[in-house]
C-alpha cells in the first residue's frame, strides 16, 4: 500500500498526478457532501471520513489503482453492483478513473452512513 505522508487532505490532493485527480477530487466531494458532519483527516496515509474515532470510509491514489475503502459489510452488499470490479474484503479498486461508478460510490456512502446511524 502507499501511503502519503501529507499531513491533510489539501496536501494530500495537491500530490495527485493530474491524470486521477478530478476523480478523487470528486470521491472527495462525495465523501464530504454524503458523509457531512463526519470529520475529514488523514489516516494510514489516506483521507478517511467517519464519526468522531475512527475512519469508516477511506481513498487513496495507488500505483496501479484508485482504491475506495467503504468495508466489507458494504462490498458485500452491493456485490451485484461491483460485478467485474476489482474487489478486495472492504476495498473496491479502479484502475482507471473513468471506470469509476460514482452513482454507486454515493449509494455505498449513504448506505454507509445509515448503518453507523442506526448502530450496526
Amino acid at each position: 500500500m502507499v501511503q502519503s505522508k501529507a499531513a491533510s487532505v489539501d496536501a494530500f490532493m495537491a500530490e495527485v498526478g493530474d491524470e486521477r485527480r478530478p476523480a478523487l477530487e470528486r470521491l472527495r466531494a462525495l465523501c464530504r457532501e454524503e458523509l457531512a458532519g463526519w470529520p475529514e483527516g488523514m489516516s494510514y496515509g489516506m483521507p478517511g471520513y467517519g464519526p468522531p474515532g475512527a475512519p469508516v470510509v477511506a481513498f487513496n491514489d495507488q500505483k496501479q489503482y484508485i482504491a475506495f475503502y467503504a468495508g466489507q459489510t458494504a462490498v458485500a452488499r452491493f456485490a451485484d453492483r461491483l460485478a467485474g470490479v476489482d474487489c478486495g474484503k472492504s476495498c473496491i479498486r479502479y484502475r482507471k478513473p473513468d471506470a469509476i461508478d460514482f452513482d454507486l460510490v454515493r449509494d455505498i456512502l449513504r448506505d454507509v452512513r445509515a448503518r453507523r446511524e442506526a448502530g450496526a
